[in-house]
Protein backbone atom coordinates (compact mmCIF):
# COMPACT_ATOMS: atom_id res chain seq x y z
CA UNK A 1 0.00 0.00 0.00
CA UNK A 2 1.71 3.59 -0.77
CA UNK A 3 1.85 6.65 1.36
CA UNK A 4 -0.79 7.93 -0.52
CA UNK A 5 -3.92 5.35 -0.41
CA UNK A 6 -2.76 4.93 3.47
CA UNK A 7 -2.98 8.86 3.35
CA UNK A 8 -6.66 8.57 1.81
CA UNK A 9 -7.57 5.26 4.31
CA UNK A 10 -7.33 7.58 7.41
CA UNK A 11 -9.43 10.67 7.91
CA UNK A 12 -8.47 13.43 10.16
CA UNK A 13 -11.16 15.34 12.24
CA UNK A 14 -11.76 17.83 9.68
CA UNK A 15 -12.22 15.13 7.03
CA UNK A 16 -14.66 13.62 8.64
CA UNK A 17 -16.33 16.42 9.59
CA UNK A 18 -16.61 16.98 6.12
CA UNK A 19 -17.34 13.52 5.11
CA UNK A 20 -20.61 13.59 7.33
CA UNK A 21 -21.63 16.88 6.76
CA UNK A 22 -21.18 17.91 10.68
CA UNK A 23 -19.17 20.52 11.86
CA UNK A 24 -15.71 19.42 13.72
CA UNK A 25 -16.86 20.20 16.74
CA UNK A 26 -19.75 17.51 16.23
CA UNK A 27 -16.87 14.90 15.97
CA UNK A 28 -14.91 16.27 18.74
CA UNK A 29 -17.97 15.40 20.70
CA UNK A 30 -18.50 12.22 19.57
CA UNK A 31 -14.71 11.33 20.04
CA UNK A 32 -14.71 12.16 24.38
CA UNK A 33 -17.98 10.91 24.41
CA UNK A 34 -17.10 7.42 23.04
CA UNK A 35 -19.94 7.66 20.58
CA UNK A 36 -17.99 6.92 17.78
CA UNK A 37 -14.73 4.33 16.64
CA UNK A 38 -11.47 6.05 16.37
CA UNK A 39 -8.11 5.51 15.97
CA UNK A 40 -5.07 7.17 18.17
CA UNK A 41 -2.25 7.98 16.41
CA UNK A 42 0.30 9.48 18.87
CA UNK A 43 -1.80 12.33 19.73
CA UNK A 44 -3.35 12.59 17.10
CA UNK A 45 -6.99 11.40 16.08
CA UNK A 46 -7.90 9.43 12.38
CA UNK A 47 -11.10 7.57 11.49
CA UNK A 48 -11.76 5.30 8.56
CA UNK A 49 -14.50 6.01 6.22
CA UNK A 50 -16.25 2.87 6.54
CA UNK A 51 -16.22 3.63 10.96
CA UNK A 52 -18.09 6.72 9.58
CA UNK A 53 -20.40 5.29 7.47
CA UNK A 54 -21.14 2.03 10.06
CA UNK A 55 -21.52 5.07 12.30
CA UNK A 56 -24.38 7.21 9.95
CA UNK A 57 -26.19 3.68 9.43
CA UNK A 58 -26.35 2.77 12.94
CA UNK A 59 -27.79 6.59 13.57
CA UNK A 60 -30.57 6.45 10.77
CA UNK A 61 -33.51 6.87 11.64
CA UNK A 62 -36.25 4.45 9.58
CA UNK A 63 -39.59 6.26 8.57
CA UNK A 64 -42.14 5.56 10.20
CA UNK A 65 -44.56 4.15 7.20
Amino acid sequence: MSTAQIRRALLNKKEAAEYMAVTERFVTRLVAERRIAFIKVGRFVRFKEATLDEFLERNTVKAAR
